[in-house]
This record gives structure tokens, C-alpha cells and sequence, in this order.
């Protein structure tokens, strides 16, 4: 059997497929390629990926509920992990059904599937986005998180409540796992480590909201998928904390060590050699001022804390884009 990664084309989920095709996992793919960003850059992680034995792809939207249905029908896996959303935070402010369609219906389409096979575990992205406007640094899984400021947290929010329900009842093992601000090679263009990049080196202004009074919890995409692929070979038994019996575990997925956006940037010019116009920008609706994350349970669950610094990932992460678009 193998693990059905979905989202496969996207940035972790391609970084995910990759590290566990190299060791010797089979991966099944799924994704529906939609053009919210560059599909162009979609096709050529993929185009990585399928020359590999173990590797299966089924173009497939998830909220396509017979479509997903067939798939489980005649696909088996021992483990799913659940990457495919819409995603953006801004984004679900212009176009909430996007949110609706992919991140709620599509969630429960996936998580019936994992029922219906009583898959060994069921893994899936969750966001620190949840964590809304909580002013108490760093966000602990404890806090409460039930009042998400914008649509994009609140179906990552639901889906942890989804998945805990389907873990009481079904005894299904499942995992959430809270990301931190991704970045790093094959990152998505509408991030803003890419947008900055794009913009520095043509030449023109960058936009840096809230005049650069910024804190993020940047997480190097290598270590995220250090962390997922970890937690993936840990199921939890119903014995957790919590008390609550279920097979269910939460964790923060970041790197603890908050840095200031204006340092961000700065750490971005000196790889590429050139400063940055900066056009500052009053904070956007949906955005708040600090992220940081609390991962001392990730810690101590599978011994391991990201640790990958801004000057090492911003520089691997400037070395790729230049190689790739150099060919384009």
C-alpha cells in the first residue's frame, strides 16, 4: 500500500512526495492543478516527481466528492496526509467559496476516505493562522483559538475540529499540524520572501505592510517536512493529555525564534546583492503584527525543534529561484 499525499503538486506537498519517494515510500498524488498561482511551476514539481518508480499522480479536485470516492474505491493506503487547501490568507477575503469548496467540503471528503479504509494515520495541515488575533507570545496548543479573524483560519480551525470528532468516534488516529509562515526553494509566488525576490530584482518597490513593524515565525521547508514526516511515523494511541481518550494529537510546526520582518528583507538583499525599494504599506485586513510558536510538544513528542536560520534558508531559497527562472 501506499501514502496518499495530497496537495502533492503544491510546495510541502511536493517537498513532502520528494523526501518520502527517497525513502522508499510509494506515493500516491493528488491534485487538481488550479491556477491560483503559476500552474507552470506546479507542472515542473511534478515533472520531478514522476519519474520516480513509487510515484502515482491522479489529477483529482478534492471537494469533487465522487471523484474522491473512486479513488478510495479503488486505491488502498496504509497513511494519508492531507496537504490540499485553498490557501492565503487575503485571498479568502476576495473569494470566500474557494475556502468553502477545498477547505471544508474537500476536508471531509479526504477524511471519510481515511475512515472508510481505517487508514493506519490520518495527518493534515493545519495553520498558525488559527491562533488569530492572541496577543500572548508564543502561541501554545493550549491557547484558545475560537475566535479566527479571518475565513482561511476558521476551516483550518474546523477541520481540527472535524478530525477530532472522527478520532472519538471512529478510533481513527489523527494528527494536526499548526505550520509557521513556510518558505524556502519551490515556494509558492504569492509568499512574500517570493514576491520580495521578484521585485528587488526588477527593480521595483516591494510592498512591506504595517511599515515593516512585522514579527514572523519563518520556518525553513525542510524542517517542516523533518517535522511531518516524524509525526507521520508516530500515530497517537488515545492516551494523550487531554483526556479525552480520542486518537488525536495538535502540534506547532515552527521555527521558535520570531524574526523582524525588516531583518527579513535585509538577510534577502545581501544574497541577492542588491537593496530593496520598499513601499510601506498600513497592515491588511486579516494580517496581525507577531507569530511565534511555542514547539517544546513537537519537542517532546519526536525529538525534534526546527532549527534552520534565515541566512541559511533565504539563501538556499535565492540560489534555486535564480537557477530556475534562469531557464524560463
Amino acid at each position: 500500500m501506499s501514502i496518499l499525499v495530497t496537495g502533492a503538486a503544491g510546495f510541502i506537498g511536493y517537498s513532502l512526495a520528494s523526501r518520502l519517494l527517497a525513502r522508499g515510500e510509494a506515493v500516491h498524488g493528488v491534485d487538481n492543478l488550479n491556477s491560483y498561482y503559476d500552474v507552470t511551476l506546479k507542472q515542473a514539481r511534478l515533472d520531478r516527481l514522476r519519474p520516480h518508480p513509487g510515484f502515482r499522480f491522479s489529477r483529482l479536485d478534492i471537494a469533487d466528492r465522487e471523484g474522491m470516492q473512486s479513488l478510495f474505491e479503488h486505491e488502498r493506503f496504509a497513511a494519508i496526509v492531507h496537504l490540499a487547501a485553498q490557501a492565503g490568507v487575503r485571498y479568502s477575503i476576495e473569494k470566500p467559496s474557494a475556502y468553502i469548496d477545498s477547505n471544508l467540503l474537500g476536508f471531509a471528503n479526504v477524511i471519510e476516505g481515511a475512515r472508510g479504509q481505517s487508514v493506519d494515520h490520518f495527518v493534515f495541515a493545519s495553520s498558525s493562522s488559527v491562533y488569530g488575533a492572541n496577543k500572548k507570545l508564543p502561541f501554545s496548543e493550549a491557547d484558545n483559538v475560537d475566535r479566527p479573524i479571518t475565513l482561511y483560519a476558521a476551516t483550518k480551525k474546523s477541520n481540527e475540529l472535524t478530525a477530532h470528532s472522527y478520532a472519538h468516534l471512529f478510533r481513527l488516529p489523527c494528527t494536526g499540524l499548526r505550520f509557521f509562515t513556510v518558505y524556502g526553494p519551490w515556494g509558492r509566488p504569492d509568499m512574500a520572501l517570493f514576491k520580495f525576490t521578484r521585485g528587488i530584482l526588477a527593480g521595483e518597490p516591494i510592498p512591506v505592510f504595517n511599515e515593516g513593524r512585522m514579527v514572523r515565525d519563518f520556518t525553513y521547508v525542510d524542517d517542516i517536512i523533518e517535522g511531518v514526516v516524524r509525526v507521520l511515523d508516530r500515530p497517537p494511541s488515545g492516551n494523550q493529555a487531554d483526556g479525552s481518550g480520542a486518537p488525536y494529537e495538535l502540534f506547532n510546526i515552527g521555527n521558535g525564534r520570531p524574526v523582524e520582518l525588516m531583518d527579513y528583507i535585509q538577510t534577502l538583499e545581501t544574497c541577492l546583492g542588491k537593496k530593496a525599494q520598499l513601499k510601506l504599506l498600513p497592515i491588511q485586513p486579516g494580517d496581525v503584527a507577531a507569530t511565534c510558536a511555542d514547539v517544546s510538544k513537537l519537542e517532546r513528542a519526536v525529538g525534534f525543534r526546527p532549527a534552520t536560520t534565515i541566512e541559511v534558508g533565504i539563501r538556499r531559497f535565492v540560489d534555486w529561484y535564480l537557477e530556475f527562472y534562469s531557464r524560463r
